[in-house]
């Protein structure tokens, strides 16, 4: 009988290959029933690899695999008896875990395929409250810059996503932005996004793939708003972003198929603009964050749970009465509430986030928690149309100076559509029902005019999505909350977090981990805005 030094550390890996590292760590040999049951283990996944023709890996199953696996009496019952020794030895525990690995098949396959913790973590370092595309990148940030120096886990209501900000938006990304901290953001969104593989890489798994279509933004502007265009090309290209400003008349012989007669001036990307699939980005910061160690837990945030402080002063706060954020109450998939204790906490639960913050007093309390999150729902309307005779490659993502905007889907004459309704117009934020109607009598007439083609069009299909309506100045809130010394917020992005949220989880990792901003400097979105008073606006947005 061979012995492991159960010093040795054990990497974080699926349950199969952790059982195979420790056999190559002891150097030895297994024997009696521990031989026989790998060899069990290894034929029945041999066995399912050979029925679906796939592979069998703990990061990245196939849902196939996943099924027969979770409906496989046998495989089950095989785990079970090995569960009988259990001692601490670590082959015992190995085989606990390959046990829990089954056991969590069915949650993986509402989890993108990846590891979900099998026990309901009690505290943690950093807690991030939504799992979509923002507090993703948070989640792998936080771990990319401090591995396993930091536990982080991730809050996340609804894994299927149904709702989620993230997978119903367009997918744009632009640097046509006036504020220059958007523009930076968003140029090092394009840059992560080319960099993807390096970033983002599975072992095991196909490197990911969102596939960004690089066909550029088109603004377009009336003589009124041509000013303004140019101003903000200006800024565009000192911040290093290329874009080319175009006269109606250029604008006709690039774009033959635009109505250019109202149009004084065009701005369109030249590079690192286009669209790309919302979903593929967020599947893989989520697995990634996940295969370098952050848990994801289902469930919905509730309430937060406060500590008294007295070493802590704070403005408008008697000496000694100071409350801080201590735990976070979780209501799981089966009704049961649970505490997390945590060190600091991240608001990323993009439309919900005003709502959050209201559990943390923000907006209901005195002094500095008298400002509220300004963040909300708000219902946009997507409508895919074909057009038959309509633009074809060289079509950029166009947004018309009414707000109107729409973009190629595919090449099959395809388009979708939108435009944001006037505040008398707004739609009820109680469900995600579409109005076909709304195309008809506002979106139309404007397509038709500013592309003559698509007078002759047909509504294939329309969806409606939340974003997150920051309604002091359109802008993200990301930084650290004036009156609790453990309590960061990244939300308020009024429809372009899926385009930040690379550089967003980047800064928020560095003013946890690093004390500071150590590439860009976002001070100028933070909490203090609000407090002054200070609207940081952009112009001509969409």
């Amino acid at each position: 009988m061979c012995e492991v030094d159960r010093s040795l550390p054990v990497p974080r890996m699926s349950g199969w290959h952790r059982l195979h590292y420790l056999v190559v760590q002891a150097g030895c040999n297994l024997a009696g029933l521990q031989v026989e049951a790998i060899r069990k283990i290894r034929k029945h996944i041999l066995k399912k690899e050979q029925a679906t023709s796939g592979v069998f890996s703990g990061n990245c199953l196939r849902d196939s695999q996943l099924q027969l696996a979770s409906q496989s009496s046998g495989w089950k019952h095989l785990f079970w008896e090995l569960r009988s020794d259990r001692s601490e030895n670590p082959f015992s525990r190995t085989l606990n875990i390959l046990s829990n690995d089954i056991r969590n098949a069915k949650s993986k396959l509402f989890n993108d395929g990846v590891d979900i913790p099998h026990q309901f973590p009690s505290h943690c370092d950093v807690i991030v409250i939504g799992g979509g595309v923002v507090g993703s990148s948070i989640a792998y940030w936080l771990k990319e810059k401090a591995g396993q120096g930091l536990s982080v886990v991730v809050v996340e209501k609804d894994p299927s996503y149904r709702e989620a900000s993230t997978v119903l938006s367009c997918g744009g990304l632009r640097q046509q932005f006036s504020v220059p901290e958007n523009i930076q953001m968003s140029l090092y969104g394009a840059e992560f996004l080319r960099n993807i593989d390096k970033h983002l890489s599975v072992e095991g798994c196909d490197p990911p793939d969102v596939q960004f279509n690089p066909s550029g933004y088109l603004f377009l502007a009336s003589e009124k708003g041509a000013a303004q265009l140019e101003d903000n090309a200006k800024i565009q290209r000192e911040l290093g972003a290329k874009v080319e400003l175009l006269t109606s008349k250029k604008l006709k012989k690039k774009f033959p198929w635009l109505n250019t007669e109202d149009i004084a001036l065009g701005c369109h990307g030249l590079e690192n603009e286009g669209w790309f699939d919302p979903w593929l980005l967020l599947h893989a910061l989520k697995r990634k964050s996940i295969a370098t160690g952050a848990e994801y837990v289902m469930g919905e945030a509730i309430a937060f749970e406060f500590k008294r402080q007295e070493d802590i002063l704070a403005e408008g706060v008697e000496e000694g009465t100071y409350e801080g954020l201590d735990r976070l109450l979780v209501r799981t998939d089966d009704g049961e509430v649970r505490p997390i204790k945590f060190a600091i906490a991240v608001i990323a639960a993009g439309a919900d986030s005003g709502n959050i913050a209201r559990m943390a007093r923000i907006g209901v309390g005195s002094n500095l928690l008298s400002v509220p999150l300004p963040v909300e729902r708000r219902k946009r309307f997507v409508y895919v149309f074909h057009c038959e005779n309509g633009p074809g490659i060289n079509s950029p993502f166009l947004c018309d100076m009414s707000g109107m905007y729409f973009r190629r889907e595919g090449l099959g004459g395809n388009y979708i559509t939108g435009l944001s309704p006037p505040p008398q117009l707004e739609p009820s934020t109680d469900n995600l029902d579409v109005d076909y109607q709304y195309f008809n009598d506002y979106i139309w007439p404007l397509l038709a005019h500013r592309v003559p083609s698509f007078e002759a069009v047909k509504v294939k299909s329309v969806w409606a999505g939340y974003y997150d309506y920051n309604t002091f100045d359109d802008n993200g809130i990301v930084g650290p909350h004036p009156y609790y010394n453990n309590l960061y917020i990244a939300a308020g992005f009024s429809g372009h977090g899926l385009q930040q949220a690379p550089a967003v989880g980047r800064s928020i990792a560095e003013m946890i981990v690093d004390g500071g901003f150590q590439t860009i400097n976002i001070a100028r979105l933070g909490y203090d805005r609000l407090m002054l008073l200070e609207p940081l606006e952009e112009s001509n947005i969409i």
